[in-house]
């Protein structure tokens, strides 16, 4: 099953987590870039004109802000990370970034999808698409995913990673995750005390 782009936030045995998976079937030639406090989708080398048949392939999909990690899949991470930077609790900053900036533009109407969670485990998922928009809680202790194709609502999923690089590994191609097709690169966080980043 294909289901596009994919996130999870949540809560495992060993820590907290949000995690980014790209699966695409018309902008394959994409990897992951991190940085300090930062993960970015961008075109391989060779692609870097990719941009300009399609503007949304390249944004950051993971940033962190204090105590939270912000993960999206587009240019509403950086929306959604300086809203929370000003003051606005995750909900808030979540559902005013995506009603704002509305679904992607594209021959799909693209959702826009993102995840928020901090290291004591407070996560919300949320999803804008042409129809609907919807952010919710993911229940304490508990994992969820959601994609921008066929699983548009938060699913609850069984979540195995003890560090940021499992993490990353986990959503492209493990437990639950193996079903859905056309992975391409994934990116991760993991925190107990504090955060840390991984990407494929």
């Amino acid at each position: 099953m294909y289901l596009g782009r994919i996130l999870a936030v949540g809560s495992t045995e060993d820590g907290k987590f949000a995690a980014y998976r790209v699966s695409s079937r018309s902008f394959p030639n994409r990897m992951t870039k991190g940085y300090d406090d930062r993960v970015a989708i961008v075109p391989k080398e060779g692609f870097e004109t990719d941009v300009f048949k399609n503007p949304y392939i390249a944004y950051n999909c993971i940033k962190l802000v204090d105590d939270i990690a912000v993960i999206s899949n587009g240019s509403h991470t950086d929306v959604i990370a300086e809203k929370i930077t000003s003051g606005m609790n995750i909900r808030d900053a979540l559902g005013i970034s995506l009603l704002t900036m509305d679904y992607e533009k594209d021959d799909y109407n693209t959702p826009r999808i993102a995840g928020a969670i901090t290291l004591e485990g407070e996560s919300y998922l949320g999803i804008v698409t042409h129809e609907s928009i919807i952010v919710e809680k993911v229940p304490e202790g508990k994992s969820a995913y959601i994609a921008t194709y066929e699983h548009i609502k938060p699913h609850e999923v069984d979540f195995k990673a003890d560090n940021a690089h499992h993490a990353a590994e986990f959503i492209l191609n493990k437990g639950k995750f193996a079903e859905f097709t056309n992975p391409i690169t994934s990116a991760a966080v993991f925190g107990g005390k504090e955060w840390s980043i991984s990407f494929i």
